[in-house]
């Protein structure tokens, strides 16, 4: 019972612990701990893409926005897709002031660079895929698109309707939460399997690439964001911004789920004062659509690779490097280590083969508890810091008062 009374973020933290003790010097005891582990990550996998798909599709059917509002969610959307591409710009100028490279197994070389026409297609037929496949394979872009086309059709729907609607997305959104208190559990089992299958020095291995990578999104974070938010809303931006690191970011480092962290930003939207028929529309897309931190991860991983195989990357391709892993992020799941998965899209770019790209996700894997876990709290933290900073806009303040009577 006193182990209860500690709080969520402190049991996480004493399960690492643990986990780490138990996976170096019991491995053989910690190797089937792997299981617990496997539960709570397919838990959140299952329940993430329901819930975005009903946040939204609930967030519009039943928002009474007035046309500020409207150009406040289309604003925050913008400085979503400006703090993308900036984050995948950081990776790029950091990757090329401190290359990185990784020890694989066997012969390594590469081809030239493909044409992005895959990668593009790739995004497009995500977007219009099935609905009913888009949530059994996590699809997030195409549960994303058929929430909006579903909302805005509902919202022309009966008053009864629109409010069970509600009722479906907050029952789910209670799911996440009781999914979220079994974190402990699942991260203990997630580290003692880590620790005991790979050892501590093998972690330690990749230090250089985890803190290249932790580097990037802490410029992100106090720097890049900062700054955009202060060309917005002309005041120091420091105190929202670590707000947010501190209420979002902490959990989000933990539970690694930008979707599952979508109620904790809901909460802290209303505490912030944010206006809820804007915070109800951009914290859901935001867990899928903002992605700084999966940009970085894929930017920098796809460099460390290239580097690697011996391949001379132009800033031509670098910047255009930029572009493809901001929009490849949008397409991430919201689910642990959700952007290792598009890495081999990335890599394709340069011609580097499948299996050298799947080696070096395998590395993202080894480095995920500290890359995932700083990646998902860039991303969720920085959900809400657009959509104050939207909804605090001197640009939006003026023209409202310019128009009033």
């Amino acid at each position: 019972m006193r182990l209860m009374s500690l709080g969520l973020v402190p049991q996480i933290m004493l399960g690492v612990v643990v986990a780490a003790l138990l996976g170096n010097f019991a491995p053989a005891v910690a190797e089937p701990l792997g299981l617990l582990g496997a539960l709570f990550v397919g838990m959140l996998k299952a329940v993430a893409p329901l819930l975005v798909m009903l946040l939204v599709m609930s967030a519009i059917a039943n928002r009474h926005e007035s046309g500020s509002d409207g150009r406040k969610s289309a604003f925050t959307l913008a400085l979503y897709l400006v703090g993308t591409v900036s984050a995948a710009v950081v990776a790029v100028t950091l990757s090329f002031l401190f290359p990185q490279h990784i020890v694989l197994s066997g012969s390594a070389a590469g081809s030239p660079p493909l044409a992005i026409t895959a990668v593009l297609s790739e995004v497009l037929f995500k977007l219009i895929d099935n609905p009913v496949n888009a949530l059994l394979t996590g699809n997030f872009l195409g549960c994303l698109t058929w929430a909006i086309l579903l909302g805005i059709s509902f919202r022309r729907a009966s008053d009864s309707f629109r409010e069970h609607l509600q009722t479906l997305a907050t029952g789910v959104s209670d799911i996440v939460h009781y999914v979220i208190r079994l974190a402990p559990i699942g991260i203990f089992g997630l580290v003692a399997v880590t620790v005991a299958t790979t050892g501590l020095t093998a972690l330690a291995g990749y230090a250089n690439l985890a803190l290249l990578l932790v580097a990037c999104m802490l410029l992100m974070a106090l720097v890049v964001n900062p700054l955009l938010v202060f060309l917005v809303i002309r005041r120091n931006p420091y105190p929202i911004v670590l707000k947010c690191l501190e209420e979002s970011g902490i959990t989000a480092f933990f539970t690694r789920s930008s979707a599952a962290n979508i109620p904790v930003n809901l909460n802290l939207a209303k505490k912030l004062g944010i206006s809820e028929e804007l915070y109800t529309v951009t914290i859901p897309i935001g867990a899928t659509a903002n992605m700084a931190g999966a940009a970085i991860t894929i930017t920098v991983l796809t460099l460390a690779a290239a580097n690697t195989v011996g391949i001379e990357v132009s800033l031509g391709g670098a910047l255009l490097l930029s572009v493809i892993a901001a929009l490849a992020a949008c397409g991430a799941s919201g689910v642990p280590s959700g952007s290792l998965l598009l890495v081999p899209l990335a890599c394709s770019l340069f011609g580097i083969p499948l299996d050298v790209a799947m080696q070096v996700v395998a590395v993202g894997f080894v480095i995920s508890v500290i890359q995932d876990s700083a990646e998902t709290a860039l991303n969720s933290s920085t959900d809400v810091v657009f959509t104050y900073a939207a909804d605090q806009s001197r640009l939006f303040q003026q023209f409202n008062q310019r128009t009033l009577p």
